[in-house]
């Protein structure tokens, strides 16, 4: 039986969010949510937060020599 998640399941999983934790809250809970995930995703590609620091510089540094030239 495959599990789908229609539009009315997920404003009703909101509506519940919404009453439990408060409209004042979700960002925060949005934003640790979004945390857990990229440290998750990281954990299990086995990249370190060293290789995403990394990485971001190196497309700093390319974005600023794309703008200088």
């Amino acid at each position: 039986m495959p599990f789908r998640i229609g539009p009315t399941e997920l404003i009703i999983v909101l509506v519940i969010v919404m009453i439990v934790f408060g409209v004042g809250r979700l960002p925060e809970i949005g934003s640790s949510m979004g945390k857990a995930i990229r440290e998750f995703r990281s954990t299990v590609g086995g990249k370190s937060d060293d290789d995403d620091k990394d990485e971001a510089e190196a497309l700093e540094a390319k974005a600023e020599s794309g703008k200088k030239s």
